[in-house]
């Protein structure tokens, strides 16, 4: 198990630009504003997306593309640093005109018609926390600071 004890710092409220990749977006406010760990929230509509769906046996992701309008449900995740850079690790769910409801792993390529966001950024002392490749499941994870 890994398991660290947080603070909470600031947290920062806004709204992205329509036609903003919105996980790019999203890592760039993590940047600018220093952010290396946190979580993040967002509700809103995109104009097109792609998720991704982890296959635990290939250890590969797949991904599916949705050419049109969706309200964004629900978008929840995490920053921590992957490479010495901040790295938002985000879940989202999309609801379609008809109510049928998609979802995964946010992926580049989804665009913003609408969005607002709520990012809380966590203090973790001295040893951050960091996202290295795990042997057992092909993922980068939160390493074990020991």
């Amino acid at each position: 198990m890994v398991e660290k004890i947080v603070t909470p710092g600031r947290v920062i409220m806004g709204r992205l630009k329509k036609g903003d990749d919105l996980l790019s977006a999203l890592t760039e406010i993590c940047v600018k504003n220093s952010i290396t760990a946190g979580e993040v929230r967002a509700i809103g509509a995109v104009t097109k997306a792609r998720v991704g769906y982890y296959k635990q046996q290939k250890r590969e992701y797949t991904y599916i593309s949705f050419a049109e309008p969706l309200e964004i449900i629900s978008l929840v995740g995490n920053i921590s640093l992957k490479d010495k850079e901040p790295f938002v690790h985000a879940h989202i769910t999309l609801m379609d005109e008809e109510g049928h409801s998609y979802g995964g792993h946010l992926a580049p390529g989804t665009e913003v018609f609408a969005c607002e966001y709520i990012i809380q950024e966590y203090h973790t002392g001295d040893q951050g926390l960091n996202r290295v490749y795990n042997e057992k499941t092909g993922l980068a994870l939160w390493e074990d600071g020991k």
